[in-house]
Order: C-alpha cells, then sequence, then structure tokens
C-alpha cells in the first residue's frame, strides 16, 4: 500500500495540535466560571445581598467573552476530522461520531440556550428561576466536556466496539461500555476540575488588581476569598484525580507511563526513585543529568512498595512477538478478502488484537506491505519496528513535570491566598497580590501541559494499538496542508487578540456598582479604564 507523505502528516497533527491547544485555552476557564457563579448566585439568592448578585453579572460578563471564544475555536476542530484525518474517521468513526453527536445536540445546544437566559433573564425571572438557569448552564458546560472526553477516551481505551473484517472498519458494539469507559470517567473529572483552579485563579487575579488599586476593594475581597477556597479545595481535587488517570496508564498504556517518567528499564522496587528533571535522549534511550528522589516511584505508580515497573527497552522487547502476531493477522485479512474462506478469518480472528502493530510496521516492510515480508526478512522488519511504539519521551516526560510543578505552585499560593483572605491581610501584602495577578494563566499553562502529555504519550497511535497516527491522515497535498496551517494560524491569532482585547477592556472597567457597594473605592471606577 501507498502510506501518506510524512511530511502531510506532520503537518496535519501540528495543524490539530495547534487548533486543539488554541482552543482548550478557553475551555478550563468555561468549566470552572459556570459553576463559580453559580455559587455566587446561590449566596445571593440565600442571603438578598446585593454584591452577591454584582459579582455573578461581572464574572457573567467575562464568562460569555471566554464562553462565545471557546464555541468559535471549537466548531472548526471538528471538521478537521473529515478533512485532514479521513483514514482515521473512516476507521473510528461510528466510535467517535456518536459521542460528537450527543454532545453537539444535547449538551451544546442546551448550554448555549441558557446562557442566553442567564444573561438577560436576571429582571425577567424570579431568583430561584435564574438561579436554576445558571446551574442548566454550569451543568451543559461540563456535559459538553463529557461527551469530548469519553471521544477521546475511547481513542486511548478503545472499548465498547470490535473490528469488523468486512467494512474494515471498527463498530460500535456497547454504548455502556463506551460512556462508562474508566479513562473518560477519570478524565472528566480531572479536566472538569482542573478548569474550576483555573477560574480560582482568574478570579484571584483580577481581585487583587482591584485591591492593588484600591478600587471596587468590597468587591474584590468577597470575590478573592471565595475564589480562593474554591482554589484550594479544586487543586486537592486535580492532584488526587491526577494519581487515578496516572494509575489507569499504568495498567492500559504502560509505554506512556514508562515514557512520563523517563524509565528506560524496568525499576527496582523499592528505591526506584522519582526522577524529579532529566535530559531523555530519544535516540540513544537513555537520561542525561537526573535528579531523583528515592523510594518514591514505586509507591506512587503502583500503590505498593514491591511491584516493578515495566522499562520502555523491555516494553520494546514484548512488543517483538505482538508486531509478528499483527503481521500475521494483516496477512490473513488479505487473503480473507480475496478468497472468503473460513481458515483465513479464524487465523485473523485468533491474532486481530494485534492488527494495529502489523499496521505499524508497515513503514518498513517492502513497499510497505506487510503481506510482501519474506521469512528471512522478518526479523529486520520486527527489529526496525520495535522503537517505534514509543512515544517522544522528552516532549512527554517534560509536559508531565511541568503539569505536576505547577499543580503544587497552585496549592501554595491557594493556601497563602486563603489564610491572608481569613485574616484579612491582603491589602498588607501586596506582593502576593502582585503574583496572584501574574499568574493567571499559568492554569491555563498547565492544563495545555497535560494536554500534551496525554496526547503525545499516546503516540504512536491515534487509536491505541489499532490505529497508527502515519496511517490516519488524509492524503492531501503539502501546498495545501501549508496553506491550510496558515489560514488556521491566522484565524485562530485573530481570535485570541479578540479575547485578550475583550478581557483586558472589562476587567479594567470593573463590575459597575449601583448600590452601596460601590462606594468602597478612592477611585470612581471609570477611572480604571484610563
Amino acid at each position: 500500500m501507498d502510506l501518506i507523505d510524512p511530511t502531510v502528516v506532520d503537518l496535519s497533527r501540528f495543524q490539530f495540535a495547534l487548533t486543539a491547544l488554541y482552543h482548550f485555552m478557553f475551555v478550563p476557564l468555561t468549566l470552572g466560571l459556570t459553576f463559580m457563579l453559580a455559587a455566587m448566585e446561590t449566596v445571593y439568592v440565600v442571603t438578598g445581598k446585593q454584591i452577591y448578585k454584582d459579582m455573578a453579572q461581572f464574572w457573567g460578563k467575562l464568562f460569555g467573552i471566554n464562553f462565545a471564544l471557546g464555541v468559535a475555536t471549537g466548531l472548526t476542530m471538528e471538521f478537521e476530522f473529515g478533512t485532514n484525518w479521513s483514514m482515521y474517521s473512516r476507521f473510528f468513526g461510528d466510535m467517535f461520531g456518536t459521542p460528537l453527536a450527543i454532545e453537539g445536540l444535547m449538551a451544546f445546544f442546551m448550554e448555549s440556550t441558557f446562557v442566553g437566559i442567564m444573561f438577560f433573564g436576571w429582571d425577567r425571572l424570579s431568583r430561584p428561576a435564574h438561579l436554576a438557569v445558571t446551574y442548566i448552564v454550569a451543568l451543559g458546560s461540563n456535559l459538553s466536556a463529557l461527551w469530548i472526553l469519553v471521544a477521546n477516551a475511547s481513542m486511548n481505551m478503545p472499548v465498547g466496539a470490535h473490528f469488523d473484517p468486512e467494512t474494515m472498519r471498527m463498530t460500535f458494539d456497547s454504548f455502556v461500555g463506551v460512556v462508562f469507559n474508566p479513562d473518560a470517567q477519570a478524565k472528566f473529572v480531572h479536566t472538569s476540575v482542573a478548569g474550576y483552579v483555573t477560574a480560582s485563579l482568574f478570579v484571584m487575579g483580577i481581585s487583587a488588581f482591584y485591591l492593588l488599586r484600591r478600587e471596587h476593594r468590597h468587591f474584590a475581597a468577597r470575590s478573592f476569598r471565595m475564589a480562593a477556597v474554591f482554589g484550594i479545595i479544586s487543586t486537592v481535587a486535580v492532584i488526587t484525580l491526577g494519581d487515578v488517570l496516572g494509575r489507569l496508564d499504568y495498567e492500559h498504556q504502560p509505554t506512556k507511563i514508562a515514557a512520563i517518567e523517563g524509565l528506560w528499564h524496568t525499576s527496582k522496587p523499592p528505591y526506584e526513585p522519582w526522577i524529579v528533571a532529566a535530559l531523555p535522549d530519544d535516540a540513544t534511550q537513555e537520561s542525561y543529568f537526573e535528579i531523583g528522589v528515592p523510594y518514591v516511584l514505586t509507591p506512587l505508580i503502583t500503590h505498593t512498595f514491591h511491584t516493578p515497573i515495566t522499562g520502555m527497552h523491555e516494553l520494546q522487547d514484548a512488543a517483538g512477538p505482538r508486531i509478528e502476531s499483527g503481521i500475521t493477522a494483516i496477512t490473513a485479512l488479505r487473503r480473507y478478502g480475496e478468497t472468503h474462506q473460513q481458515a483465513d478469518l479464524d487465523l485473523f480472528q485468533a491474532h486481530q488484537n494485534d492488527m494495529g502493530y502489523g499496521l505499524l510496521a508497515t513503514r518498513h516492510a517492502p513497499n510497505q506491505d506487510v503481506t510482501a515480508i519474506a521469512p528471512d526478512q522478518l526479523a529486520t522488519v520486527v527489529a526496525q519496528t520495535k522503537p517505534d511504539i514509543l512515544p517522544n519521551v522528552f516532549v512527554t516526560f517534560w509536559a508531565f513535570r511541568l503539569m505536576v510543578f505547577l499543580s503544587l505552585y497552585f496549592f501554595v499560593i491557594f493556601a497563602m491566598a486563603s489564610y491572608l483572605s481569613l485574616k484579612n491581610q491582603l491589602e498588607r501584602n501586596k506582593w502576593f497580590l502582585k503574583l496572584c495577578l501574574w499568574s493567571i494563566p499559568l492554569p491555563v499553562i498547565a492544563t495545555e501541559f497535560g494536554w500534551i502529555t496525554a496526547e503525545a504519550g499516546r503516540q504512536p497511535w491515534t487509536v491505541f494499538e489499532r490505529l497508527p497516527t502515519f496511517m490516519s491522515a488524509s492524503t492531501h497535498g503539502t501546498g495545501y496542508m501549508i496553506f491550510s496551517l496558515a489560514g488556521f494560524t491566522l484565524l485562530y491569532s485573530i481570535f485570541i487578540a479578540a479575547e485578550l482585547y475583550l478581557m483586558f477592556k472589562f476587567a479594567r472597567l470593573g463590575p459597575q456598582p449601583h448600590d452601596a457597594h460601590g462606594t468602597d473605592t478612592h477611585a470612581p471606577a471609570s477611572a480604571v479604564a484610563h
């Protein structure tokens, strides 16, 4: 078979990574702000204090800006599956398309409809009715994330489907199996809670800006305190749920967990250190300048003190028989397509779980055809294919560590924020307020590193152990891909510029007070914009 031009595959990957990372700049803030708005409005409904309504309306305005641009950047991504990843769409469309359709029909439209009611219904609905609408918006935004993550989890842990040799594609088996995929459930909660961390630091940072300028002080102090408490609870949750995801990777994606930990050789418990920093070299398959903490890795990953973790060298060795089995599966499938003999189908079914490894060997086979491998060539092809089972270790290793280091930083900053806020000492510590202000983008960066860890760590597969990435792209020309990539870069840069402009504009304007709470500043709100 003719393989897709590697340059086209790389450009397709880069374009999808670019659009996904651009889009995901908006998603966490949307997920987190909705429930913070619901919490603020709940206090307003219960206490009747106007300041909490002011808080819900002001932070809701910033949510609306972020939500609109998040929708705009997300819609274009869905078209990329058909335009740039046609082989993937054909092979896995049933599995991926179903949750995407549900996300569009149920979660997205529910969220979009009630967002309008939330914004324009303050004076048209009773307090409890409007609060219910706000909670529906929060539920809808998180349901959108759920269905996207169900689709993504099917790529990482393809359950609820089987490969059909008649149609040459994955066929949907169990809706329940897909929805309750363990990877989907863990990722959904982890991602949603990461959004709560993002929203908490966003509210804290802007509130710190007002406190530094001694404007909207009563409003800012209340917002800051609520965000600090919300943030520390969310940070503890996101770290805990990250451990759950790590355990799932250890059980189902050993190459990813080995790359995350930079573990080239099988560990030697209980001493094996958790490597804090190192320079993994994918070419030599070794790491340099390692700094580690002994006796940590084994209990961290396996939750025991004696279970070894398989290293990448041993994983490559273990892949050898699976590559041979996969080649046998593809050969039998080819013969079955020509002869429709039951014996060929039986042989394929006996080896079909390794078919993806056979596809992975395609690049090293004569004329990119694994059925043409002669017996004396088999060992060479298998040896050349073994290193291909590993992701980019340097990227996966450091993306994970940067995410972890930032998570620990968030725990410290939220703990300090809660303490200083409860002690009413915020305005005495201007350095800390500045730290909160400049930390606003860090949770977004942390979530981006989280997605890089998850997606880079899944390589070389689009569908784990089923379909290699280099076989998943469309057969475009290089020129088309460069033009498309340039267009997306320009379009998304405009979106980000619009987001930043509107966020800065309305954040600097601040809340527009209409009661006594607006008089606790040394300068009018309008002066903040100048």
